[in-house]
């Protein structure tokens, strides 16, 4: 080959992984347990609002959620005041990968300010209740980051937003844990996209708060979280960095090897709010171990904690505006330099799952595999009916589960055992328990009905081409070595994005077990709102 016709093959290899607007918002990396901007090394604090409508507030929408970086016109209208609040960052809840963000974007770039983003949305987000991480969370999230990892000002996402908020549900961290793992492998092996960190924001629950920071913090590089955020509601009026209790979490939180910060914060206990607590926040007494914070929120609501208040294009600025903007525009921090800062990357211990605050396995559950799913879905020679609606997939699950093993569909964040189907979608893995009894029944044809819900499939095919990773993933399918269908088988303030039982993993599913199978099905089809 020339040299002519090699140069640019080489340029390509070689070139840096450029985003828009990187001349106005230098993308911000991780160095040690800070944020840093990445062209000049200098420490990035955040000061930031949380930003997002509550769509049972707007008139005449049935949306479940507004995206307020697709609202250019709210955008105009609202940057200006992001400015004069000394704004470099601000927190999204739920976008809509399918709308146009270039204008907002650059907007708010041009104004210095950066984007850290939750990758759920209402109805797509971890159950506490009934966890799970499957292929709908999977390419939800993909598709967030995909269309938000075009613009340098995007500093981060949260794989989770309080989704274990107390001791009775923590084995629902394993959960977002394997998204923050899977979303860092998804970001690392997509061609051509910049590094984005990937991490998870708290509450402060006393009996959990430091479990759950050590639990998303310990483990491998590729398994931990990238940062750490805790919504932060402990100084309220004029208190003091003692008695509000932001020393003792501060000395409590300095060995975490990743930042941390108030991914939330701003008591409303009085009002208004005085924001006493800035000036402490951004001292030296807590910016050594905490990366600043995000007030909670732009928009007044019902819950009584906005910044300003929104009668469509009029903006009525409030108290707490007026206080908090006195505060965060005094601020004096010292800033770190990234070159001065530790770069080996360490790791700490993950938390003891005896104790009784905390019981989520180190055990993660398995990447959703949707080629598998698919493949292994056309194997099912018993299927549930087409026209049954998922709504009642609840009472069918109970009915084959309280008949046969189901733990291949089944999860279990407390012992970390995940069933090799768990992640496949809602009919797949009904299908797949309603094949597994056929089998048991010796392909008997009424084995196939359950009141016409399901099924026989005279088309299944062989399983030798899914790539079957275990013996388990092979039984109650059709044998890739089977000739005919008698092949055997064996058997706060806080916007929280998910709803508030652990699953149980035995041959035969318990009352309970069944009940849960119900509920977890109801709470899919229902959707899952935001707690205000």
């Amino acid at each position: 080959m020339r040299f002519t016709q090699l140069l640019p093959c080489l340029l390509s290899l070689s070139a840096p992984i450029w985003a828009k607007f990187e001349d106005t918002t230098p993308p911000i990396e991780i160095v040690g347990n800070k944020f840093f901007y990445s062209n000049n090394g200098s420490q990035f604090l955040m000061r930031g609002i949380a930003y997002q409508e509550d769509t049972s507030l707007i008139s005449n929408t049935n949306l479940s959620y507004k995206d307020p970086l697709a609202d250019v016109e709210a955008c105009k209208r609202d940057v200006e005041h992001f400015k004069a609040l000394n704004t470099n960052c601000l927190r999204v809840y739920a976008i809509d990968p399918d709308l146009d963000h270039d204008e907002c974007m650059e907007l708010l770039s041009e104004a210095g300010i950066y984007i850290i983003a939750d990758l759920s949305q209402p109805k797509t987000s971890i159950n506490r209740n009934d966890p799970s991480w499957d292929l709908d969370h999977y390419e939800r999230y993909t598709e967030v980051i995909d269309k938000l990892s075009e613009y340098s000002n995007v500093l981060g996402f949260f794989a989770g937003n309080e989704v274990t908020n107390n001791k009775s549900n923590t084995d629902a961290s394993p959960f977002v844990k394997a998204a923050v793992r899977d979303m860092k492998k998804y970001i690392e092996d997509s061609n051509g996209m910049r590094k984005i960190p990937v991490g998870y924001s708290s509450n402060d629950d006393e009996d959990t708060r430091i479990a759950i920071a050590d639990y998303f913090a310990c483990g491998s590089v590729e398994e931990r979280a990238d940062f750490f955020g805790i919504n932060m509601y402990e100084w309220c009026g004029n208190s003091t960095y003692a008695t509000s209790g932001y020393k003792d979490r501060t000395e409590e939180f300095e060995h975490l090897p990743v930042p941390i910060f108030f991914s939330e914060y701003g008591c409303n206990e009085k009002r208004p709010r005085l924001f006493t607590e800035v000036q402490t926040l951004y001292s030296p007494l807590m910016s050594d171990v905490w990366s600043g914070g995000i007030v909670y929120m732009y928009f007044e609501e019902d819950n009584k904690y906005g910044l300003v208040s929104i009668d469509g294009s009029s903006v009525s600025i409030l108290d707490d505006y007026k206080y908090y903007s006195s505060e965060i525009n005094n601020i004096s921090p010292s800033y770190a330099r990234a070159s001065n800062e530790e770069t080996a990357t360490s790791t700490i211990t993950c938390p003891d799952t005896d104790s009784t605050t905390w019981q989520a396995s180190a055990d993660l559950p398995p990447t959703p595999d949707k080629d598998f799913c698919e493949c292994i879905a056309k194997s099912f020679e018993c299927v549930v009916a087409e026209d049954v609606d998922e709504e009642d997939y609840g009472e069918i699950y109970a009915d084959v589960c309280g008949r046969i093993d189901c733990s291949d569909i089944s999860v279990n964040g407390t012992s970390g055992d995940y069933g090799d189907y768990s992640f496949c979608s809602h009919r797949d893995k009904l299908s797949f328990v309603l094949n597994l009894y056929y089998h048991d029944q010796n392909e008997n044809s009424s084995a196939c009905d359950f009141n016409g819900s399901a099924s026989v499939n005279r088309d299944a095919e062989s399983t030798s081409s899914c790539g079957v990773g275990s013996s388990r993933r092979s039984q109650g399918t059709r044998s890739a070595t089977s000739t005919n269908s008698n092949s055997q088988s064996t058997t706060s303030g806080s916007r929280s994005n998910t709803n508030d039982a652990n699953n149980s993993h035995i041959p035969n599913m318990s009352k309970f077990r069944l009940v849960s199978y119900v509920g977890f099905v109801t709470a899919i089809v229902g959707g899952i709102s935001f707690v205000l």
